[in-house]
């Protein structure tokens, strides 16, 4: 037989491109970072799904899928050269962006020209174009700019081989102007799993990968895209599912999660899951470390918040979002009790875990006075760690976005502004600048060096380790807003710019101005990082030395008596902070089956 050519040797190649792309600063240059904070969950959902595919060669057993992931808020996306790539490989491949957030999409369409010009074909998915399809009567002027480039949109989830059918297509050219999988949630049980390449794990600070257990949250609040996208009925991981993932990236040497889980506490499978980690950790040695995102009324789940430590979850994100309760009602966020709040956050704080709150500025009843009243109560009252503060923002997918729209209210045109941490619409009490300068004073008065010495102060009860870890978190906070002018979240180590990169429509400056002025403007940070972190390092040194290190209390972390209901602001600043505490006290009586409550402490209003 005569030997085979090496045409009939050589496997067809068919590149795969993963890109989730971050979005534009004020100076138009791409967000981006040596080392990133937070990982893409997205990310390691599609590279789980398409390795899933490549092994099970849906392309055919003479097609080798090869896969190539980028997270560009840690590395720089150069489309000539990813074109290169794939042209070397013969020419066939898709470019996939995925995960795009609203504030992403401007950059993702930018990303997206570039490789349309270069002849590759080009996908687009997650929440912008998902939520748009979901809650609008027509497709905005972006979307369909970007069909009008031959862009492919892909609205909903992946799982149930749908990003199989995508890339078959894509490999056969044929691909579909739209895939539209809104009204069909698939169920996650068995599904490939999320994991990230390692290479992509060492980008992230830390070494922090991401996963989910489950998608979809029952609440219905105003201004959020998730139920609109990924539905308020919630589907769910199995052990199983978790146990693979975990011995997967404990294979290549990952062990700490963030879990991108809306609310894991409302997970069924939760106690389940957290055995199942919990028999890793204590029979096999494993060690991992997780934070997850939990409600207000966590604690009321028996056993949650023990078992929750014992898995390991050393950080919880609490969605607090403000503690007046008619601005909590006006946005449909009823599940939240602010008499719950001090209780919840105890319990947390006596199982060793770190807590952070997201924390919404904007609501019809806030005023700039107000907002900094309730910010000096947080401090002085709840035992929380680090507080996140968000403009409220008409995100489109959300019921907000949809309802400002039709009433033809003013919201800015600039999707990149659509991150939380910019003003996109007007407010009816404050003025523009008012409400901006509410924003960025509410940062400075809880970040003060006074109340991060307090924060530290009830951490070191807990130990050396504690107060360490935490102090890191408060650290690069205060490094993000006063020396990076970003977000914390969207934070990271090194701030990389490239001045070929800047936004178009935007003036490529000189580089005998830009390299210069990007040089000294890293040295002035440095040196600025390097004095907070001798002040804070300060800080730690003070608090590990004072003699009432072990026995520190204060009005927060002291479990209230009778006494403190009366005298805490938590409960009497606002006309709905005192119909809170009255409900409290009859739902109080009416348990302990007393005489009826005085009538001043029984009228709590209908809504709440």
């Amino acid at each position: 037989m005569a030997p085979a050519s090496n045409c009939e040797q050589a496997a067809r190649i068919f590149n795969v491109v993963l890109i989730k792309p971050t979005h534009y600063d004020d100076q138009g240059y791409p967000i981006q970072w040596f080392r990133s904070a937070i990982p893409s969950n997205t990310l390691a959902c599609m590279f789980g799904l398409a390795q899933d595919a490549a092994r099970r060669q849906i392309l055919g057993s003479g097609v080798e899928l090869r896969l190539h992931t980028f997270d560009e808020t840690n590395t720089r996306i150069r489309p000539k050269e990813i074109a290169a790539l794939v042209r070397e490989a013969g020419g066939e491949g898709v470019i996939c962006l995925v995960g795009v957030q609203s504030n992403q999409f401007p950059r993702a369409l930018d990303l997206a020209r570039m490789f349309r010009a270069e002849g590759l074909q080009v996908g687009i998915g997650g929440f912008h174009v998902s939520g748009c399809l979901a809650m609008l009567p027509e497709l905005p002027p972006e979307i369909r700019e970007a069909q009008a480039l031959g862009i492919s949109l892909f609205a909903g989830e992946s799982e149930n081989c749908r990003l199989e059918g995508f890339l078959q297509d894509a490999f056969a050219r044929k691909l579909q102007p739209l895939y539209n999988y809104l009204d069909d949630l698939p169920s996650l049980e068995g599904e490939p799993l999320p994991i990230l390449p390692r290479a992509r794990v060492r980008r992230t600070m830390g070494k922090l990968s991401s996963l989910d257990f489950g998608r979809g949250c029952p609440y219905q609040c105003s201004f959020c895209t998730i139920i609109n996208v990924q539905g308020r009925k919630s589907r769910f991981r199995n052990a199983d599912d978790l146990e693979r993932i975990l011995r997967e990236n404990q294979a290549q040497g990952v062990n700490r999660f963030f879990i991108t889980d809306d609310n894991f506490a409302r997970n069924q499978e939760w106690e389940a899951l957290f055995d199942r980690i919990i028999k890793l950790r204590e029979e096999e040695g494993m060690t991992f470390g997780f934070t997850i995102q939990v409600d207000t009324l966590c604690h009321k789940i028996p056993n949650f918040i023990e078992k929750a430590a014992r898995a390991g979850a050393n950080r919880v994100f609490i969605g607090l979002e403000n503690i007046n309760p008619d601005n909590l009602i006006g946005a449909n966020k009823r599940q939240n009790k602010i008499t719950e709040y001090r209780a919840m956050l105890q319990k947390w704080r006596e199982h060793g875990a770190h807590t952070a709150a997201g924390y919404i500025l904007g609501f019809p009843a806030d005023t700039k006075e107000s907002i900094l009243r309730d910010v000096e109560i947080i401090k002085r009252e709840l035992p929380l760690d680090i507080l996140e503060f968000f403009f409220l923002t008409p995100l489109p997918g959300s019921e907000d976005h949809k309802r400002l729209l039709a009433k033809g209210v003013w919201m800015d045109a600039d999707l990149n502004k659509y991150d939380l941490n910019h003003r996109v619409t007007h407010h009816g009490k404050m003025t523009d600048a008012e409400w901006e300068e509410a924003y960025h004073a509410a940062w400075a008065a809880y970040y003060t060096d006074d109340h991060v010495k307090t924060v530290l102060r009830r951490s070191a009860v807990h130990g050396l380790r504690s107060i360490k870890s935490l102090r890191s978190k408060l650290l690069m906070f205060h490094l993000m807003i006063k020396y990076e002018g970003v977000h914390p979240l969207e934070g990271g180590a090194l701030r990389l710019k490239f001045r070929r990169d800047r936004r178009p429509g935007m003036k490529l400056e000189n580089p005998l101005l830009f390299y210069p002025r990007f040089a000294f403007d890293t040295l002035r940070k440095g040196v600025g990082y390097w004095r907070t972190i001798r002040k804070f390092d300060g800080f730690m040194k003070e608090v590990m030395e004072a003699p009432d290190r072990e026995s520190y209390t204060d009005i927060a972390v002291a479990h209230p008596g009778a006494a403190e209901f009366e005298e805490m602001a938590l409960y009497h600043a606002t006309s709905g902070g005192e119909n809170a505490l009255a409900r409290k006290r009859r739902d109080e009586a009416i348990r302990k089956g007393s005489q009826k409550p005085a009538a001043e402490d029984v009228a709590a209003p209908a809504a709440e």
